[in-house]
């Protein structure tokens, strides 16, 4: 079967005549426009669109409008003097081999000074290099690929279309004028008419909606399906109150709406459309026959008119398509509006949001807000910040009112019960401040030592008042079995003692005297402050101490220092070096928290262990043990020169907290400060742990879904990932191709397995290339067999026949070039079949899902395919037919084979 496309032909000539005598070309283009310059020379205008209807950019839906154009320039001469624009017609099918010829076909037999499409994505980026190669102007007025925004590549390309995103930005700020939050989405599905951008508007919606606001639920659907339609506006309905959907799905989804009563004002439906055809540009026309699309197509030919013109008149050359472009900076009105770009070379456009009201029996959309794309701001056409003042600040004076009502009742109440409950407030009448010149005791004030407020002296209740500690003593904490303490609290506490003692000791009181666990107390913050010292006067009446003979307390001497001990009496207030021995032994019992008292662990009355101590003897200095398990040697080393039996061999407390500090650098900050220096350090390694575990959930999400959707059609593989199940669905007609290698049995009996795994590896490899290029699906492939579908999962009218066709002829030529690894002097041979007719297709299992079709039109292609000949391609008479209609190909009739089919086959 040979196809008949001489204008193919031609087009490949004149691409080798191109680049082999490219100098003559440009020679030829210098020419023209000599000849052009002249007043009232014609400039020819090259358009490349569909014809065929079923594509919303039919050329049969758009030629109206850039006649409109072409006769605006031409009257005008404002515009372009004595020139004029031709036109050049060229269906480009979009098919991008057949778009490239036409283009070098235009320019070399027409000399077109600009190109007006192709309209098709894949076309557009295989012409617009060959456009920026010759410098022509090309101007898009469909929404093309990302690939088009490239200009360092397609310098010579301006896209009328404003972005996608711009939609997304004006929603999101419509969202946040109205202060709303949570949103749904629904519709646009993938059997929607994807040329029109429903799917990538939906995507590029969705992308920028999530990042800022509550998506509560996405339902991405075919609003053919009715059931699906009152299934899923339903299942919106009790997830949101704020739905998003397509202006495409609109008239179905809001019917069901009307129908489950959900357009009582309780929910708000947002509809997002593209386009608006209004205007003169199409008013000629009937409204069913215009494109949106055509309204760009206007205003692009007006763009180009405007740039030639600055062109002409600075007698430059009207074919330099980079210099028209240049021109084209400033702005003119136009059938979409004001044409002009922003600085990133996008088109710039206003948007409205309208509002569906009914001022009479027929319902009206009135526009409530303008986006200007200049300032990027969003402005109501009525004053609703006034309404919405007027509205709300009644009701917000008549809240405020009511709320300081409450407070005031509060108030009252709490004064009430304060008067009765007043045990804790102290009448300043009942306070006396001692006035002591030798010990201010008001000007004590350290974070480590309790505050002195006053004391009581009016009998019975003789007191002094200092700041309250919530934990109690050290005492309590260290008895406590519901605390445990670790080693960096117990150096916490002992930082609190020192710091503490060392104030003492450098204030006017010199010495603390008094230094025992039941001292030192804990606040909330378990921070150790020191408690009684001072006032020795105010609490024993006199200034010294004296031991008395009987009744003694031995237990509360075990913090005196034995210099102490060995007197009578002394003072209350102690020495510096007493208060050292007394902290040796407090920091041996944080060290052993769970003993009771520093010499628990000896056998000895309490008497005979003070007499010891006062009365050491030779060599036997008795002090608490200690052992290396519970603490280092440098805290040992410590704790033993602070109780040594010479006061003058026992370090002051600035010398203990820098030995402590030696002991343990990282702990001589409180307890909250190391708790929260861990705590940020714990956070922040969270962090990255939790960043390097989401990128690496996220990679391997990705690689999933393009796994799956590698395997399955994209949206099969979506309903799939979302947990929905796939109804199976019949297409009336679709051609279906089966290959297989001739001879493949006995070339794996000469070859490894390895050898055949490689060969198929490469020829199938080369296949999957072949079929990007047209509108097929690559259904499976079973040892050398190949299985094509052309019409499914998305139907393409009736081009399936010819894409088919095309890929089939395209897969005989590869396979003349391709060579076996292993067999280099083989050349292999396929048998092609081909068979058009109906089929269900839908996915079968669930563990390994797969995409198949059912019915006689597989089985019949398959036949088509095993009485096939080498290198033939061998095609039922359903698939004839179309092709004779389509009138490119050239068939053979074979006549009737005997095939295993339920019918006669004429092949």
């Amino acid at each position: 079967m040979v196809p008949i496309c001489p204008h193919t032909t031609r087009t490949m000539r004149m691409l080798m005549r191109g680049s082999l005598h490219l100098s003559c070309w440009e020679l030829m283009l210098l020419l023209g426009w000599a000849i052009g310059g002249t007043v009232g020379a014609k400039l020819t205008l090259g358009l490349q669109a569909p014809r065929n209807l079923s594509y919303p950019f039919s050329a049969l839906r758009l030629g109206g409008a850039l006649q409109v154009a072409v006769d605006r320039v031409t009257t005008d001469r404002s515009f372009l003097g004595g020139h004029s624009f031709d036109i050049v017609y060229t269906d480009s099918q979009c098919d991008a081999k057949m778009s490239l010829g036409s283009f070098i076909d235009q320019v070399w037999r027409e000399n077109i000074s600009a190109l007006f499409g192709p309209v098709c994505p894949e076309e557009a980026e295989v012409t617009g290099l060959m456009a920026s190669k010759w410098n022509i102007p090309m101007f898009g007025f469909v929404g093309q690929s990302p690939k088009m925004d490239n200009f360092a590549v397609y310098d010579t390309y301006i896209k009328l279309v404003p972005p996608l995103k711009r939609i997304g930005e004006v929603l999101i700020k419509t969202l946040d004028f109205f202060g709303w939050t949570h949103i749904a989405i629904i519709g646009g599905g993938a059997e929607s008419n994807t040329w029109d951008k429903v799917d990538e508007l939906w995507k590029s919606v969705e992308a920028q909606l999530r990042g800022r606001f509550n998506v509560t639920a996405q339902v991405k659907f075919d609003v053919a399906n009715l059931d699906l339609v009152r299934e899923n506006v339903k299942h919106i309905s009790k997830v949101a109150r704020m739905v998003l959907s397509n202006a495409e799905d609109s008239n179905a989804i809001l019917h069901e709406a009307v129908r489950q009563q959900l357009m009582n004002g309780e929910y708000l439906f947002l509809l997002v459309q593209q386009f608006e055809v209004s205007g003169n540009v199409v008013s000629s026309l009937h409204e069913r026959d215009v494109s949106p699309y055509a309204a760009y197509l206007h205003d692009a030919v007006l763009l180009y008119a405007m740039g030639l013109k600055e062109v002409l008149k600075e007698g430059r050359n009207p074919y330099d398509g980079r210099e028209v472009l240049q021109m084209t900076s400033v702005p003119i009105p136009g059938a979409t509006g004001l044409v002009y770009f922003d600085s990133e070379g996008e088109r710039a456009m206003d948007y409205s949001v309208y509002d569906l009201q009914y001022p009479s029996d027929e319902p009206k959309f009135v526009p409530v807000l303008n986006f200007d794309s200049q300032s990027r701001t969003l402005r109501s056409d009525r004053d609703i910040s006034l309404i919405f003042l007027l509205v709300a600040l009644p009701i917000l004076v008549l809240s405020a009112v009511l709320l300081m009502s409450v407070l005031l009742v509060q108030k009252c109440r709490l004064q009430t019960r304060l008067d009765g409950a007043c045990w804790w407030r102290i009448q300043y009448s009942d306070i006396t401040i001692i006035k002591e010149s030798k010990v201010p005791m008001r000007e004590l004030k350290h974070e480590n030592l309790v505050q002195f407020f006053g004391v009581c002296i009016e009998p019975p209740n003789i007191c002094i008042i200092t700041q309250y500690c919530k934990k109690g003593s050290l005492k309590d904490v260290l008895r406590n079995s519901e605390i445990e303490l670790d080693w960096m609290f117990k150096l916490s506490f002992a930082y609190d003692i020192v710091n503490g003692m060392d104030f003492i000791h450098k204030s006017s009181l010199k010495s603390h005297g008094n230094l025992k666990p039941t001292t030192c107390l804990v606040d909330s913050r378990l921070q150790v402050k020191l408690s009684g010292f001072g006032l020795w006067e105010f609490r024993h009446g006199t200034k010294h101490r004296v031991i008395p003979q009987e009744n003694t307390k031995y237990t509360e001497m075990y913090w005196l220092a034995p210099e102490l001990l060995r007197q009578i009496h002394f003072i209350f207030n102690g020495n510096p070096r007493g208060d050292v021995y007394s902290f040796a032994i407090v920091m041996r019992e944080l060290i052993y928290s769970g003993e009771d008292g520093p010499f628990h662990d000896l056998q000895l009355e309490p008497k005979e262990i003070i007499r010891r101590i006062r009365e050491p003897g030779p060599g036997e200095l008795l002090r608490p043990s200690l052992s290396a398990q519970a603490c280092n040697d440098g805290m040992v080393a410590l704790l033993k020169a602070c109780w040594s039996e010479e006061p003058e061999q026992r370090p002051s407390f600035t010398c203990i907290r820098r030995r402590l500090r030696e002991v343990s650098p990282e702990s001589h900050v409180n307890i909250l400060d190391n708790m929260v220096n861990k705590l940020e350090k714990y956070a922040n390694h969270l962090e990255e742990v939790v960043e390097e575990r989401t990128n690496q959930l996220t990679a391997e999400k990705m690689r999933a879904d393009k796994l799956l959707s590698s395997m399955l059609p994209s949206y099969i593989a979506d309903q799939l990932m979302a947990g929905k199940s796939v109804e199976p669905m019949s297409y009336e007609m679709v051609s279906i191709f089966f290959s297989d290698i001739v001879g493949f049995t006995t070339m794996c009996s000469i070859s490894s397995a390895l050898e055949v795994v490689t060969l198929l590896n490469d020829l199938y490899s080369l296949f999957d290339e072949i079929i990007k290029m047209y509108d097929v699906y690559k259904v499976e492939t079973i040892g050398d067999a190949y299985m094509v579908a052309s019409g499914l999962p998305i139907s393409n009218g009736p081009r399936h026949a010819s894409e088919i066709s095309m890929m089939a002829l395209h897969f005989l030529y590869a396979v003349a070039a391709f060579q076996i690894r292993h067999l280099p002097k083989e050349r292999l041979a396929l048998r092609i079949g081909i068979h058009s007719g109906p089929v269900v297709a839908g996915v079968v299992g669930s563990t390994m899902p797969r995409y198949c079709l059912f019915g006689d039109t597989v089985n019949t292609a398959s036949r088509m395919e095993s009485n096939s000949l080498p290198l033939k391609i061998h095609v039922s008479q359903s698939t004839a037919e179309i092709l004779q209609r389509i009138g490119t190909f050239e068939l053979e009739e074979r006549g009737e084979i005997e095939v295993k089919v339920s019918y006669a086959c004429l092949t």
